[in-house]
C-alpha cells in the first residue's frame, strides 16, 4: 500500500497525468483481464517512426508492449498496475509507446472494469470519440483519463461525462488529424457543459488546441470548486472569459493562452489564494492590472504577453517572494518602471518589452541575484545605462534596445557572465568603454543604432566567444583594428555606416573562418583590398558580403571560389570590366548589386545561379545583352530581377522568352533599339517592367493574357505607335502605366476603369482622339491619383462627373502613393537605392517628380488633370485640396 500511496502523491502533483508506474504487486492477476489485455495487444502495432500522431516523438518505446505474453504474471508487466488485494488491474499507462491503432467501441481494454487510471498520452491512436469510445461509459470508477497528445478527432461525446462521474484528472490535449486537411478534436456546446456540471471531483483538466469554438463561456461557472489546474491553450475560444474562474478557491494553474479572440477583464477582488501559474499570453483582455497581484504570494510564473491591457504595472511586488518568471510584453502599458521589481529575489525571467514604460533605472540594486533574462527593449526608459546591470551573477541576456537611454556608459567594475547584450537604437554616446569588452562570455553585442564616437578598441579581442557583433550607425572612426579578426568565433560582422577607414584585405578576413555575414556598407573611406595571391584564400561559412557606399575599386574576384550567396558592391569606384575568368567561379552567388560603379565592359555574368543583378548606372556600352542576357545561356534560367538601366547600352533585346521567372525587369535610359519581345507580356512573375527613355519602335505587345501580378509598366518616351493592347485588361495588379512621349494613335483605353488599383496613367504627348466616353466618366477610378493625357488630339467636352469619382485625389493617404518592393526569397539584405522618375506637366511647366526608398519606388500623391479642348487650349483642372506630398 506504500507504494500505491506514493504513485497517488506523484499522479496529483502531475499535471499531465503521465507518470513512472511504481513497481508490481505480488498478486497473481485475474485470468480474464490478462486475456483482455493480451486481445489489446493484438489490436495495435508498435511503430515510432509512424508515430507523426504524438507532439512528443519518440524515438523508441517507453514501455515494451511486445514484452506482455500470458506466461508471465500480467500484474509485473511494464506499464500494468493492480490492486494489492482482489488482483484487478486498476492502471494502465503506455504513453510515449508508439502504440498505432484505435479506441473501438468493443476493445478488450474496456473489460478492465475496475481501472482506475487509464494513460494512453503521446502515442498514434486514431479515431472519434463520439464514436468509439461507448465502452469508456462502464469506467465508473476512473479517475485519471489521458489521451492527449494522439490523433484522435470528431465531437467529444457529451455521454462520456455523464458516465466518469468519478474523474479527477483529464487530458484530452493535443489531438488531431494533421493530413490534407486539419481536423482537431472538438467540444460542442452541450458536451462541455455536460462535463462542467456532472464532474464535481474534477481537479485537472487540460484541453490544449481541443476546438471549443462552440462552447458557451458561461459553461466555465459551473466548474468543480476543487478544479486545481485549467490549461485551455489554444482551443478558439471567443467572448467575455467570465472572471469568476480567477476566483476558484483551490484553482494553481490557469492557462488561456493562444486564444486571440478571448477577452474579459482580471478581476479586482477575491482571486485564488492559491494561483501558481497564470498564462494569458495571445488573448484579448482589456483593462488594468489590478494591485491585487501583491497579494498572490504563491505566484511562480506570470505571462500576460500580447494582450489589450492599459495603465500603469502597479507597484506591488514587494511580497511575491516566489516569483520566478514575469511576462508582461506587448500589453501597451505604460508609466515608470515598477521599483518593486528590482527587490524581485527569486526572479529569473523579466520580460517588458514592447510597451511604454519609461523613467531611468535605480541606482543600486541589491537583489535579482538569479535573474537570467531581462527584456525591456522597445519602451521609453531614459537615463544613463548603470553598471549594476552587467554584474548580475545570474544574468545571460540583457534587451535594452529601442530605448531612450544616453551615455556614456558608465565603467564595469565586477563583470558578470551575460552572453547576450541589445543596447541598440538608443542615443548612447561617447566612446565605447574597454570594460565592455571584460564580458568575456559575451556570445552576442548589439550596439548599433547609437551616437558612439571614437575607434573601436583595440581590446575587443577579449571577446573570444562572439558570434555576433553590431556596431552599426554610430560615428565610429579610425582603421579597423586588427585584432576584431582574432575573433574567430564571429558569424555576423556589422559595421555598417559609420566613419571607418583603412584598407580590409583578404587575409584579413580569412582569420574569420566562422563568418557567414559581413557588412562593413557606408564608410566611404573604407576599401577592399585585391592581390594576385588572394585566390588561395578560402571563406567557408560566408554567405552575404556588402561593401556598398564604401571606396572599392576593384571587382574582389578572391570570393569566387565561396560560397558566397549575397554581394553588394554598389556605389564604389568599381571601373574598367569584369573579364570572363573573372566571372567564373561563384556557383552559389544569387545576388550581386554593382549599381553606380564605373563599369565599361562585361564579358559574362558572375555565377551560375543568379536570380538578382543590378547594374544600374555604369558606364557599360554597346550591345552588351545580346552576349550576356541569352536564353541559351542556361545560368540565367533562374533570373528574376535584371536591372541594367542609365547605361549607354545599344542594339534590340535579344531573344529571353526563356527567362520566364524575372518578376522585375529594368533596362530603361539607354540607347536600345528594335521591337519589344511579344513574350515579355506572357511573363506570369512579371511585376515591374521598364522600357522607358530608349529607342523602341513598332506595337506594344499585346499578350498581356497571364501577366495578373504586373503592377509597373513604364514604356514612355520611345518611339512606340498603334493601338494601347487590350490585353492589359487581364493585368489587374496594374497600379503604374506611363505611355508618354510615343507614337500611339488611339482612343482613350475604356477598360482602364476595370483596373481596380491603377492609381496613374500617364498618356501624354502622343496622338489620343476622340471624346471621352460618358461610360468612362460615370466610372470610378478608385484608387487613380495623376492622370496626365496633355499633349493629345482629345475633343468634346470634359465631363464633370468624371471628377467627382476620383475620390482618391481628395485624400491624403496613409501610405505612399505606389511603390514596390523586391522581395527576395533568402535574402539577409534586399535593400538598395532605386528611384522612378514621373513626368507630369503642371500649368504648362513640365517637371520630373522622384521619390527615393530601398528598393521601394514611390510617385506624386496629387496632381492636376491636363486636358486639350475642343479648340486646341490647354485646359487645367486641380481636384479638390490637391496638393504636393512630399
Amino acid at each position: 500500500m506504500g507504494s500505491l500511496c506514493l504513485v497517488l502523491v506523484v499522479l496529483q502533483l502531475s499535471w499531465t497525468l503521465s507518470s513512472s508506474v511504481p513497481p508490481p504487486s505480488s498478486h497473481v492477476c485475474l485470468p480474464h483481464e490478462r486475456d483482455a489485455l493480451l486481445h489489446y495487444k493484438t489490436t495495435i502495432s508498435v511503430d515510432c517512426d509512424l508515430n507523426s500522431g504524438s507532439y512528443n516523438k519518440d524515438p523508441y518505446p517507453r514501455i515494451d508492449i511486445e514484452s506482455w505474453n500470458k506466461s508471465t504474471d500480467c500484474c509485473s508487466w511494464e506499464g500494468v498496475k493492480c490492486d494489492n488485494v482482489a488482483g484487478h488491474v486498476i492502471g494502465i499507462d503506455l504513453s510515449h509507446s508508439c502504440l498505432v491503432g484505435s479506441l473501438f467501441a468493443n476493445n478488450s481494454l474496456f473489460q478492465l472494469h475496475n481501472l482506475q487510471w487509464l494513460d494512453l498520452s503521446s502515442n498514434n491512436l486514431r479515431g472519434s470519440l463520439l464514436e468509439n469510445t461507448s465502452s469508456l461509459f462502464h469506467f465508473h470508477g476512473l479517475r485519471r483519463l489521458n489521451l492527449a497528445g494522439n490523433s484522435f478527432n470528431g465531437t467529444i461525446s457529451s455521454k462520456l461525462f455523464s458516465q466518469l462521474v468519478s474523474l479527477t484528472h483529464l487530458n484530452l490535449s493535443f489531438n488531431g488529424i494533421f493530413d490534407d486537411v486539419e481536423s482537431y478534436l472538438r467540444f460542442d456546446g452541450e458536451g462541455f457543459d455536460m462535463l462542467a456540471r456532472n464532474l464535481t471531483k474534477l481537479r485537472n483538466l487540460v484541453l490544449d488546441t481541443v476546438d471549443m469554438s462552440d462552447v458557451e463561456l458561461t459553461s466555465f461557472l459551473n466548474l468543480s470548486s476543487s478544479l486545481e489546474h485549467l490549461s485551455l491553450e489554444a482551443c478558439e475560444l471567443h467572448g467575455e472569459f467570465p472572471s469568476q474562474v480567477f476566483q476558484l478557491p483551490n484553482l494553481k494553474v490557469l492557462g488561456l493562452n493562444g486564444n486571440f479572440n478571448l477577452t474579459g477583464y482580471l478581476p479586482k477582488t477575491n482571486w485564488s489564494s492559491s494561483l501558481e501559474l497564470l498564462d494569458l499570453s495571445s488573448c484579448d483582455f482589456r483593462g488594468s492590472i489590478p494591485t491585487l497581484f501583491g497579494n498572490l504570494t504563491q505566484i511562480i510564473a506570470v505571462d500576460l504577453s500580447g494582450n489589450s491591457l492599459e495603465g500603469q504595472i502597479p507597484d506591488v511586488f514587494g511580497s511575491l517572494r516566489k516569483l520566478t518568471s514575469l511576462s508582461f510584453p506587448y500589453c501597451n502599458l505604460s508609466g515608470p518602471l515598477p521599483r518593486s521589481i528590482f527587490n524581485l529575489t527569486k526572479i529569473t525571467h523579466l520580460d517588458l518589452r514592447s510597451n511604454h514604460l519609461e523613467g531611468p533605472f535605480p541606482n543600486h540594486v541589491n537583489e535579482l541575484q538569479f535573474l537570467e533574462d531581462l527584456l525591456l527593449n522597445n519602451n521609453s526608459i531614459s537615463g544613463g545605462v548603470p553598471s549594476w546591470l552587467f554584474t548580475l551573477p545570474s544574468l545571460l541576456q540583457l534587451d535594452l534596445g529601442y530605448n531612450k537611454l544616453i551615455g556614456p556608459i558608465d565603467q564595469i567594475q565586477k563583470p558578470g557572465f551575460v552572453q547576450h547584450v541589445d543596447l541598440s537604437y538608443n542615443d548612447i554616446g561617447g566612446p565605447i568603454p574597454y570594460s565592455i569588452f571584460y564580458l568575456v562570455n559575451l556570445t552576442e553585442l548589439d550596439l548599433s543604432s547609437n551616437n558612439l564616437s571614437g575607434p573601436i578598441p583595440y581590446s575587443i579581442f577579449y571577446l573570444v566567444n562572439l558570434t555576433e557583433l553590431d556596431l552599426s550607425s554610430n560615428n565610429l572612426s579610425g582603421p579597423i583594428p586588427y585584432s576584431i579578426f582574432d575573433l574567430v568565433n564571429l558569424r555576423e560582422l556589422d559595421l555598417s555606416s559609420n566613419n571607418l577607414s583603412g584598407v580590409i584585405k583578404s587575409d584579413m578576413l580569412s582569420k574569420l573562418m566562422s563568418l557567414e555575414v559581413l557588412d562593413v556598407s557606408s564608410n566611404r573611406l573604407l576599401s577592399l583590398s585585391t592581390r594576385s595571391n588572394d585566390v588561395n584564400y578560402s571563406f567557408p561559412q560566408l554567405t552575404t558580403v556588402s561593401f556598398s557606399d564604401c571606396s572599392v575599386r576593384q571587382f574582389p574576384s578572391f570570393f569566387q571560389t565561396s560560397n558566397l550567396q549575397y554581394l553588394y558592391l554598389s556605389n564604389n569606384m568599381i571601373s574598367g570590366g569584369i573579364s570572363k575568368w573573372e566571372a567564373e567561379g561563384w556557383e552559389r552567388l544569387l545576388f550581386l548589386d554593382l549599381s553606380h560603379n564605373f563599369l565599361t565592359a562585361l564579358e559574362q555574368f558572375p555565377g551560375n545561379n543568379l536570380r538578382m543583378l543590378n547594374l544600374q548606372s555604369n558606364l557599360l556600352q554597346g550591345p552588351i545583352l545580346s552576349t550576356c542576357l541569352n536564353s541559351q545561356i542556361p545560368i540565367l534560367k533562374e533570373l528574376e530581377v535584371f536591372i541594367i538601366s542609365e547605361n549607354n547600352l545599344t542594339g534590340n533585346i535579344p531573344s529571353i522568352c526563356n527567362l520566364s521567372s524575372l518578376d522585375v525587369l529594368d533596362l530603361s535610359k539607354n540607347s536600345l533599339s528594335g521591337t519589344i519581345p511579344d513574350c515579355l507580356g506572357n511573363f506570369s512573375h512579371l511585376t515591374f517592367l521598364d522600357l522607358q527613355m530608349n529607342n523602341f519602335f513598332g506595337k506594344i505587345p499585346d499578350s498581356f493574357v497571364n501577366n495578373s501580378e504586373l503592377s509597373h509598366l513604364l514604356l514612355n518616351d520611345n518611339q512606340l505607335e498603334g493601338l494601347v493592347p487590350s490585353s492589359l485588361a487581364n493585368s489587374i495588379s496594374l497600379e503604374v502605366l506611363n505611355l508618354g512621349n510615343n507614337k500611339l494613335t488611339d482612343r482613350f483605353p475604356c477598360w482602364l476603369v476595370s483596373l481596380p488599383s491603377l492609381q496613374v496613367i500617364i498618356l501624354r504627348f502622343n496622338r489620343f482622339y476622340g471624346p471621352l466616353p460618358h461610360s468612362v466618366a460615370s466610372s470610378n477610378f478608385s484608387a487613380l491619383r495623376i492622370i496626365d493625357l496633355s499633349e493629345n488630339d482629345f475633343t468634346g467636352t470634359l465631363p464633370m462627373k468624371l471628377f467627382q469619382n476620383l475620390r482618391a485625389m481628395k485624400d491624403k493617404p496613409k501610405e505612399w502613393l505606389y511603390s514596390i518592393a523586391f522581395k527576395f526569397r533568402g535574402s539577409r539584405f534586399g535593400s538598395d537605392i532605386y528611384e522612378i522618375p514621373v513626368n507630369v506637366t503642371t500649368k504648362r511647366l513640365e517637371m520630373e517628380l522622384t521619390k527615393t526608398g530601398h528598393f521601394r519606388i514611390y510617385g506624386l500623391v496629387k496632381q492636376p488633370i491636363l486636358w486639350k479642348n475642343s479648340e486646341g487650349r490647354r485646359a487645367t483642372y486641380f481636384p479638390a485640396n490637391a496638393q504636393l506630398l512630399s
